[in-house]
């Protein structure tokens, strides 16, 4: 990437795992940064975090933090990216916001660089980066579509801890020591225990019987593939993993497509990584796509059921391509179409 600008970084919400992992991928991809700023609430404030082999302290968000700021990336609750996120742009930053806040809102682009950047050229000072199922989901979606066409999508998602944040990550944890011990496992921060269970909901409940996260894939995945009618219907689950998503995705395409062209398809696109061989035992899992950042596919094979189907199961880890690198590749990707 051209690195003949040195921009001001603005990473709110800092402290959170978010806001953390976007430290990390910052220095990792070795963004074009003359400052990096770390904001979070005011009870933060003076807190050291590490970034690029040192350290920077915490600021706190207040109303003037964005002056002389070109990238902010908020990684808060949506309510506090409403509030500021606004502030921030009129201060001349471009905003990628990680809540759900400006997702569905028409003027804002919805965008995972593999699939449409170009929307990130309509911005008017704020860009939303989608849930963190969707992504690595369109992400796998895109060849298809372009290749074959989409008729029809059924999922169900295998999501970790994390995705619900440091506290079930950390509840987790105590869980499965109290369990090893003989012990009552602590129960505060899920509705459930989840070590040594699945919980089919956590999310707040739609009038429908679906639930938040759900729908939130449908309409997403919509919007990012500019294809507002697409057949979709998703099932999220919390699985007592730290970190990393799993998807097991059932495909309807519009024209027939095999399941070793599948593999050949997916091997050359962008952002995807192929780990197919089950009989070799050769599939991917949570455990070993932590801290990677690629989307990874395997179990791929045709659907019995219906004469254009493709069965697959996707994997990815959450923090990074699921939130935090997305969110630094929309700023490279603007960089690069002359947005920044």
């Amino acid at each position: 990437m051209p690195n003949s600008k040195r921009l001001n970084v603005a990473v709110v919400g800092a402290t959170g795992m978010v806001g953390q992992e976007m430290l990390r991928v910052l220095a990792q991809r070795m963004f074009p940064s003359e400052r990096i700023l770390a904001l979070a609430s005011e009870r933060s404030k003076g807190l050291t975090i590490p970034y690029n082999g040192s350290s920077i302290t915490v600021e706190p968000l207040e109303e003037n933090a964005f002056k002389g700021i070109d990238v902010a990336l908020f990684a808060t609750s949506g309510d506090l990216a409403l509030i500021h996120g606004p502030a921030a742009a009129e201060s001349g930053a471009l905003v990628i916001d990680n809540s759900s806040a400006w997702r569905m809102k028409q003027n804002v682009p919805l965008v995972v660089p593999e699939v449409n950047s170009d929307d990130i050229k309509d911005n008017e000072g704020i860009i939303a980066n989608p849930n963190c199922c969707t992504i690595p989901l369109t992400v796998v979606l895109n060849p298809l579509r372009s290749a074959v066409g989409i008729e029809r999508v059924v999922m169900s998602t295998y999501q970790s801890a994390s995705g619900a944040g440091r506290a079930l990550v950390d509840e987790l944890e105590e869980q499965t020591k109290a369990i090893a011990e003989g012990s009552e496992p602590p129960v505060v921060a899920y509705p459930y225990q989840l070590a040594y269970n699945v919980v089919p909901g956590g999310w707040r409940p739609e009038p429908d019987g679906y639930n938040e996260e759900e729908t939130k894939i449908v309409n997403e995945t919509r919007k990012i593939l500019h294809n507002p009618d697409l057949r979709i219907v998703a099932t999220c689950v919390r699985v007592p993993v730290p970190v990393g998503h799993g998807e097991a995705v059932f495909i309807e395409t519009h024209d027939k497509i095999t399941a070793d062209e599948a593999r050949t398809l997916f091997g050359e696109s962008p952002g995807i990584v192929v780990e197919d061989d089950p009989h070799a035992k050769i599939y991917p899992t949570p455990h070993h796509v932590a801290g990677k950042d690629e989307v990874y596919v395997g179990r791929i094979r045709e659907d019995p059921s219906t004469s254009h189907g493709l069965a697959l199961w996707i994997v990815s880890d959450n923090l990074r391509k699921g939130a935090a690198l997305n969110a630094v590749q929309i700023a490279e990707r603007a960089i690069e179409l002359g947005v920044l």
